[in-house]
């Protein structure tokens, strides 16, 4: 009977590991659907002050970006190609959030060098980038600029660059996640999308 308990608990311990355990490539990834909700997270700006996620879907509708950092230039070129879009969105009610796992202090030289004024915000441990299931191993030649940039906090993951349409119940309304951090939605996309909703 001993044996058969173990064996029991053996097996329920390694099922829940797997279902913690960050999948290994971007490929792999099993993001939220439209129709579910964002998870709530404590997330830090760039002040390093707390703000929950639902606290701040809870204003308006938002246009909620997850970028793999400051030092990646895809990100930064798409950070500030939406600082470009941004009076557009702004227009049609939206507001814009960006979360990467880079530290509180790395977002300040990203605000000022991709000229960004909407709101950046670090999730350093992960907590909301796993949650939406947008998380992936860490390709070994990006653990130290990922440990860095994140001050030391994240030894272990990526975000999927992703973008999510978001309603103020925080429902999914549109997504677009590219596995190719190369590809990202462009700004004419982006705007026609929002209009859908609108």
């Amino acid at each position: 009977m001993k044996k058969f308990f173990f064996m029991v608990l053996a097996i329920v311990i390694s099922a829940v590991n797997a279902q913690n355990t960050v999948p290994k490539t971007a490929l792999d990834i099993a993001p939220l659907l439209i129709g579910e909700k964002i998870p709530n997270a404590t997330l830090k700006t760039s002040e390093n002050t707390d703000v929950k996620i639902s606290d701040l879907l809870k204003k308006k509708k938002t246009v909620l970006v997850f970028y793999r950092g400051g030092w990646c230039p895809y990100c930064n070129m798409h950070l500030q190609a939406l600082a470009e879009a941004e009076k557009e969105i702004l227009d049609l009610g939206y507001q814009i959030a960006a979360v990467s796992s880079d530290a509180p202090k790395n977002l300040k030289s990203t605000e000022e060098k991709d000229k960004v004024k909407y709101t950046l915000l670090s999730d350093s441990k992960g907590e909301l980038i796993n949650a939406m299931g947008i998380a992936f191993q860490v390709p070994e030649n990006y653990k130290s600029v990922i440990n860095a940039n994140s001050n030391g906090d994240n030894k272990s993951f990526l975000p999927v660059p992703s973008v999510f349409i978001v309603n103020e119940e925080g429902e999914i309304l549109f997504e677009y996640i590219s596995p190719n951090f190369k590809h990202r939605i462009s700004n004419e996309l982006l705007v026609s999308v929002l209009k859908t909703f609108k």
